[in-house]
């Protein structure tokens, strides 16, 4: 299977795309399978469970499975419209836009926090009754991460997803593979990725898609940079991100010049899109909305302070970036996975790290070589890093893990631009490292707000 450019950078509304973006999606996805039979629903059920039931609350699963009911798409959403009111206050839902039902959250939403079930810890059951409340329709999904959700007979089964492997002119499964197919064709990474995307969505498209990519992530870097107050949540966390843009303005104009000032202006861009993305903002998911900040950041790094590096324009410099990165992400996301509810926090930050490094060193000219070990490293560094948000809210540590992952991507790029490209540990090793890690790590270090600092932290 092959991800799609437009599948790893999704357009998502936070705080998380595995509990937030994907039950919205399966919502959507099951009033798809009920169709015209929406007419005869009189009541609808949905059950949540493992990682996806602890956090509900927190990551604002029951909103976006409310809105996955209305028939609302996640890039289409206004996170600044009252669109739960309804439901808060009457109890009541516009089933698929086309018809009134009683909907109660303490009812009709049960989160079985003790279950996991048995494929995924991120799993959910949607199930629609008549008005003699005999059962329509139930159907059981999983959200894997980074927004994608399966269902039930879909899981494992490469026979029930699309084949796009034999539409585009480069399948790979390794970065072995990679190497063989950019050697041969005397490639880089981002023209193979270029040459996958253009076969299965046009060239037009394409080019179009990454200008709006790049746009909203700039988008969300400026929004975070100025917007002021308190983090939602009831941590009473406060928003960092514009103290930290006034103190850097106030040294730029006051020519206060600090060596290691590029630091802080890498942590302001990762805060302020990482905020946005934990107050429910507009993001994309660069793999996950949890890891939203980190590619933004490296990326506003590359051309602010590093664009005299290549000799690319600016517009094919951002084509070279986000292609690469999304190469990178395949590999993880066939051989490894990118849900924290799965491997914990090192399939979020650590593969947007790897991607951010490999994405970095490409757009300065580094050889495919350079390229792996950049990712490569950006992995390793973090391996077996847990997710344990507090409250289960994407703040803390998440926030600042995102600063860190972005710091620690330029880094990676950088060392590995210093060697020749030869490396003791190769990519794809790191990457069964990471998959063999998650499934050895304890459920309460994955996503489910049980282990680590959510326990260990008071919430007040």
């Amino acid at each position: 299977m092959y991800y799609s450019f437009f599948e790893i950078f999704s357009v998502g509304i936070g705080p998380s795309s595995s509990h937030t973006v994907g039950p919205m999606n399966a919502a959507s996805r099951f009033l798809s399978s009920l169709g015209d039979k929406v007419m005869d629903c009189e009541k609808v059920d949905v059950k949540l469970y493992g990682s996806l039931a602890l956090t509900a609350i927190g990551h604002k699963a029951d909103r976006a499975i409310v809105l996955g009911l209305m028939g609302l798409e996640a890039d289409k959403v206004d996170p600044a419209k009252p669109y739960m009111l309804s439901v808060e206050r009457d109890k009541m839902l516009n089933f698929a836009g086309r018809k009134s039902l009683k909907f109660d959250l303490d009812k009709n939403l049960i989160l079985e926090k003790g279950i996991f079930l048995t494929k995924h810890s991120n799993g959910m059951i949607f199930e629609a009754y008549d008005k003699n409340n005999n059962l329509i329709l139930s159907e059981t999904y999983y959200s894997i991460g980074g927004g994608f959700v399966v269902r039930e007979d879909e899981f494992g089964n490469e026979n029930v997803v699309e084949d796009n492997e034999s539409i585009i002119p480069y399948s790979f499964s390794s970065m072995v593979d990679i190497l063989e197919i950019c050697n041969r064709e005397k490639i880089t990474i981002a023209e193979m990725i270029y040459e996958n995307e253009k076969a299965l969505h046009g060239e037009e498209a394409l080019l179009k898609y990454i200008d709006r990519v790049e746009e909203i992530m700039e988008d969300t870097i400026e929004r975070g940079m100025n917007n002021t107050g308190v983090l939602a949540g009831g941590l009473k966390i406060k928003r960092r991100a514009n103290t930290i843009y006034l103190r850097l303005k106030d040294k730029f104009n006051n020519n206060n010049i600090d060596p290691l000032q590029i630091i802080d202006w890498i942590n302001l861009w990762a805060f302020a899109a990482a905020e946005e993305n934990g107050s429910g903002g507009k993001i994309i998911t660069a793999p996950t909305n949890g890891a939203a900040g980190i590619l933004p950041a490296v990326l506003r790094y590359f051309k602010r302070f590093a664009f005299h590096k290549t000799s690319f324009t600016e517009k094919k410099a951002v084509i070279e970036f986000l292609l690469t990165a999304s190469a990178i992400c395949n590999l993880y996301k066939k051989n490894a996975s990118i849900s924290g509810a799965e491997v914990g926090c090192q399939g979020e930050v650590g593969t947007a790290c790897s991607m951010a490094a490999a994405g970095l060193t490409a757009v300065v000219h580094g050889t495919i070589k350079q390229v792996e070990n950049a990712a490569e490293i950006g992995i390793e560094h973090n391996l077996g890093l847990t997710c344990d948000p507090v409250a289960g809210l994407v703040l803390v540590p998440c926030i600042e893990r995102n600063a860190m992952a972005a710091i620690k991507a330029i880094n990676a790029a950088r060392i590995a631009l210093n060697g020749d490209g030869n490396h003791f540990i190769k990519l794809d090793k790191a990457i069964k490292t990471m998959a063999e890690t998650g499934r050895d790590m304890q459920n309460k270090y994955k996503e489910t707000s049980l282990g680590g600092l959510a326990v260990n932290v008071a919430e007040c």
